[in-house]
């Protein structure tokens, strides 16, 4: 194998570059990414960089002169418009880049209010590139009038940025929770209080029925509950989609994302795909992933898989969220929890998900101890007894050696 092609520069196909040069690959390899600048990490956009605490080239993975070093041709402002199974090459901004093994780091868009909607007005914005913050951040000033659309850990976070950036904010969320698609209603009402607690005007089971403008600029909304209000900036965080077109186009199979097998490949053997644009085997059925944790890792799984490793990959999910001064962590996928053990320490709290006398996940608010335990229990196949976890005076450590 001579020249490996990476297209994506994002958190999964940084990932895996460094490691293909890492585990002795010296062919040519290809970084293909959209945006003019080198890969960087994207939790800190709508947090720190947005509150000035993050200055840019502080958010890059590594230095610009890391990819000449290590000759990996980094190619920015690049788009691919097409892959060529039969020749193996990909057509990139009018350029043929052949490859031996090509790999799919694509990763996910955000979904957007729709334009007939008011979606397309000046001052409404999305939260998932350097782009979209730097164009949101010179209307993020004190006193103005900011609406978050949707009340998962993306609209809540940028909430928690506004307030803390000294705006008035509301958040309207038409699900009848907040988080109610990835959390238990316990979690909800912790965040809900949360950022009530913070002054946040949040609305549950309220959606959004059209924004309106002035000049072609948002300048308020009307609500599912026939009420008006006057905004001077909306953010959508309404989830993401796969950033499947390339390989739809290409032929490729596709099931919620880019079909891949356990090692990561694609129904085309040439082809690899990681990331939040790939859909992979769990359990008896299919998951993506949607954390950077999973990018790293696959990203690297694959890597080695290209190289003949032969692993299956198996992921060992976690993620977070920072919301004012709390940190979220959670480990492991709470899909068919029956059952909710609260673990209240006073400032620290964790909701532990069981399914019958298995435990599944953990949501670990500002207890990062609950977290790393209940991590390795959930990685173990270890389950604790649900009392003892509830019980304040147990020694979680304790739990590990049981």
């Amino acid at each position: 194998m001579d020249r490996i092609v990476v297209v994506g520069a994002g958190q999964a196909g940084a990932s895996c570059v460094a490691r293909l040069r890492a585990e002795g690959f010296t062919g040519a390899i290809t970084l293909i990414g959209e945006e003019h600048v080198p890969p960087y990490q994207r939790p800190p956009l709508s947090k720190a960089y947005l509150l000035g605490e993050m200055a840019l080239e502080r958010l890059y993975l590594r230095p610009e002169s890391y990819y000449a070093e290590n000759g990996i041709e980094l190619l920015l402002d690049t788009t691919v418009q097409a892959i060529d199974r039969a020749d193996r090459k990909v057509i990139a901004s009018g350029r043929s880049i052949p490859y031996d093994a090509l790999v799919l780091a694509t990763g996910s868009v955000p979904r957007r209010l729709p334009g007939s909607i008011g979606g397309e007005l000046e001052g409404v914005h999305v939260v998932r590139t350097l782009k979209d913050v730097d164009e949101m951040a010179p209307e993020i000033v004190p006193g103005a009038r900011a609406l978050i659309v949707g009340g998962g850990y993306i609209g809540l976070e940028a909430a928690a940025v506004c307030r803390k950036k000294g705006l008035d904010v509301t958040l309207i969320e038409a699900a009848e929770r907040i988080l109610a698609r990835v959390a238990c209603p316990e979690t909800s009402a912790w965040f809900r209080d949360l950022h009530k607690r913070h002054g946040v005007d949040l609305r549950e089971g309220v959606g959004l029925t059209c924004l309106e403008g002035v000049d072609g600029r948002v300048a308020g909304a009307i609500f599912s509950d026939m009420t008006e209000h006057p905004f001077d900036v909306v953010i959508a965080g309404i989830g993401i989609t796969p950033a499947t077109s390339l390989a739809e186009a290409a032929g490729l199979v596709i099931e919620n994302g880019i079909r891949v097998d356990a090692h990561g490949r694609t129904s085309d053997p040439s082809i690899w795909a990681a990331g939040d644009c790939a859909s992979l085997p769990w359990r008896d059925g299919r998951i993506r992933l949607e954390s950077v944790q999973n990018a790293i890792d696959q990203a690297e799984a694959v890597a080695r898989n290209i190289l003949g490793a032969g692993e299956d990959y198996v992921p060992h999910p976690w993620f977070w969220s920072d919301q004012y001064d709390v940190k979220l962590q959670i480990a492991g996928l709470n899909t068919g929890y029956d059952r909710i053990v609260v673990r209240d320490m006073g400032e620290a709290r964790s909701h532990w998900y069981y399914a019958g006398d298995t435990l599944l996940s953990v949501d670990a608010m500002n207890d990062p101890r609950a977290y790393m335990v209940g991590k390795r229990l959930i990685e173990g196949g270890k389950s604790p007894d649900p009392v003892a976890v509830a019980d304040a005076e147990t020694d979680l450590k304790a739990l590990l050696r049981a």
